[in-house]
This record gives C-alpha cells, structure tokens and sequence, in this order.
C-alpha cells in the first residue's frame, strides 16, 4: 500500500537579496535540500532539528503555503481519497504540480495545519467559534446554523470546557492552552487524513503541554489521523512519535523506528544532540557535553555534508558533496537510513 504522504528529493530555494550581495548575482539559497520522508495512514513522523533547520518551510512546502518567490523542486504525493479508505479509494496527488485552486480545496479538508503562536495564527476581532465554522463553511455547501453547530462540536471534541459559550469568545479573553485547543479544533474540524502540527507545545508550560500531547494522541485514534509532528524538543518526539526524521541546515541526516534513534543513533550529529541531554544520571560534577561550534548559515553551507565542520568523526569523504541518504544494513537493522559516509563505507 501506497504511504499516505510521500516526499521524494524536495529542494527548497529563495532568492538572495541584493543588499547581502550588491556586486554580484547571487545564486539562490536552498533551506531545504534533498529530502525525502514518508508517512502511512494514522502513523505519527517526528521531525526534528534546530531552528532554523528547515522544518517549517517542509510543512509549508506540503501545505503549499511558501512565499510566491520560493523555488521548489521535487516531488510531494499526497494519496487523496475517503478517510479510512485508501486502499480502494486514494488517488495519487501531485501537490507541487496541483493548480492552486484545487491545492486550497485540499488544504483545510484533507491536510491541515496547527501553526506555532495562536495569537498570530487567529484572528483577534473574530471570535474563535466563527473562525472554526468559517473553515467548514470554506469545504462544505451548509448553513451557517450547522456551520457553528460543527464549530461548537469540534471544540467539544478538544475538551474545551462549555464548548458552546468558548466560542463566543474572542482569542484574547482564553489562555494560551486554550487558544491552542481552538487552533487543534480549527484542524480537525474537517476530518483531515493528514495533520501537520509545527511546534504545537512550544509557548506553554510543562503541565499544559502534556494534555496538549495527550489530546493529540486521542484525536489520533479517534478520526485515525496520520500526523507530521515537528519539534525542536527530542523529549516531546519521544512522547508522541513512531518514527523520527532529525534535520540539519536544511538537509535530513537519519530517520529511522523512534527506538533506533533514542537507542542507537547513527549518525554524529543525533549523537550529539543525544549526549548533550541531561538525565537523571548524568555526573553533575562534569560539564554539560556540547557539540563545538555553530550551525552554517543557509548562504554559506559547505559543498559537503553540512555538518562536516563540527564533526568530530569527519573523513575527507564528507568534505566533497552532500552525501546520499542510504539505509545502514538493511539486513540487520531495516527502514534505519543516515547520511553520512562515516556510517555508510560504500559512500566513500
């Protein structure tokens, strides 16, 4: 069976303006570059790396949501059918090829997103029950009566207390918890087949961001929604995640089964990130490990694998072209990929 969403070599590129470099033509910058992830129905991907990896503009490559000046190439297949019906019903769309008109009737129906902030994400002079029922009413012929009642039912579904009064209010009279319920309710109003959350737990505190997890997890079984999950937080992934993708200065450098990368990271940089989590037993009397020196900017990546600077397992190999990205013995440890040909010989 075909996966639900299938990224295949997706590069994204933005033009450089003039003020950075005035005497020359400067060549685009790719944020992201060869990546390639997909996801089954009702699996949860994690995507993780630093700000500034790329993983914001991939789920706006998906939703077809980039600036008018980003330049894309690759290919995004979306299997678009009957949820719960794929097998019989899915048909392979091409979103980056897809008129922008038909991508808008998919987006908010079968895709959607919870962007990072409520705040800039809601309207502030529309109250939120409106915003909800103006998403049903942008992909379905009902009246506004039903269009609200769907609302009302939608925030029920995200354990908003008093749904029905909650949606007469306005994004600034609700907590931050709150508003970010009505922005999950606003996703799922529709019964999506994929659901794209870009960072949903970042501006909340400990407690609330556990019942976040905890509503998306339920959602999940209840509607059998398959899920691009993204975060900065290894610790949140690990929670809510079935696979994990790690990414860095725009490129994926492993993806594998959550356990693999937790328990047997391949590539240096996830181990990186891996060691420089504290645990209970971690010495207190040692210094914190870091990995040394700083992430690339876009503008100026090296030719090689971009990490190959901060490596410290780096051979000249990693200095020539980006490396492919290549399942590491797929004998022994199957769907386990990285890029790097320190852990792959035969990229060398």
């Amino acid at each position: 069976m075909s996966p639900l969403l299938d990224v295949r070599d997706l590069t994204v590129r933005f033009p450089q303006s003039r003020a950075a470099q005035p005497s020359t033509a400067a060549a685009p910058v790719a944020a992201v570059r060869s990546l390639s992830f997909s996801i089954a129905a009702g699996e949860v991907l994690g995507l993780v790396g630093e700000s500034g990896s790329g993983k914001s503009i991939t789920a706006l490559a998906i939703m077809g949501l980039l600036p008018p000046t980003a330049m894309v190439t690759g290919e995004i297949v979306f299997q678009n059918g009957p949820q719960n019906a794929l097998q019989n019903n899915a048909v392979p769309t091409r979103l980056t090829t897809l008129p922008s008109d038909e991508l808008r009737q998919l987006r908010g129906s079968r895709m959607a997103m919870i962007f990072q902030e409520p705040m800039t994400a809601l309207n502030p002079v529309m109250r939120v029950g409106d915003q909800i029922a103006e998403a049903v009413l942008a992909h379905h012929r009902v009246s506004k009566s039903e269009a609200w009642r769907r609302a009302v039912e939608g925030m029920r579904d995200v354990a908003i207390p008093d749904p029905a009064e909650r949606a007469r209010s306005y994004p600034h009279q609700l907590s931050g918890g709150m508003r970010q319920r009505v922005m999950i309710a606003m996703a799922i109003v529709n019964r999506p087949q994929l659901l794209i959350a870009d960072e949903p737990t970042t501006a909340l505190d400990v407690t609330i961001q556990q019942q976040i997890l905890d509503l998306l997890n339920d959602l999940r079984h209840k509607f059998g929604l398959a899920m691009l999950f993204i975060s900065h937080d290894l610790a949140v992934v690990s929670l809510v995640a079935e696979r994990v993708a790690v990414m860095y200065a725009g490129s994926l450098v492993e993806l594998a089964a959550k356990a693999a990368i937790f328990n047997a990271p391949a590539h240096p940089y996830t181990q990186g990130l891996l060691r420089a989590i504290p645990t209970l037993a971690t010495d207190r009397t040692l210094p914190l490990s870091t990995i040394v020196g700083a992430v690339p900017s876009i503008a100026q990546l090296p030719p090689g694998c971009p990490f190959e600077p901060r490596c410290p397992r780096r051979i000249p190999a990693c200095a020539l072209d980006l490396p492919p990205l290549v399942e590491i013995e797929p004998k022994v440890r199957p769907g386990h990929w990285a890029r790097c040909p320190v852990v792959n010989p035969t990229q060398r």
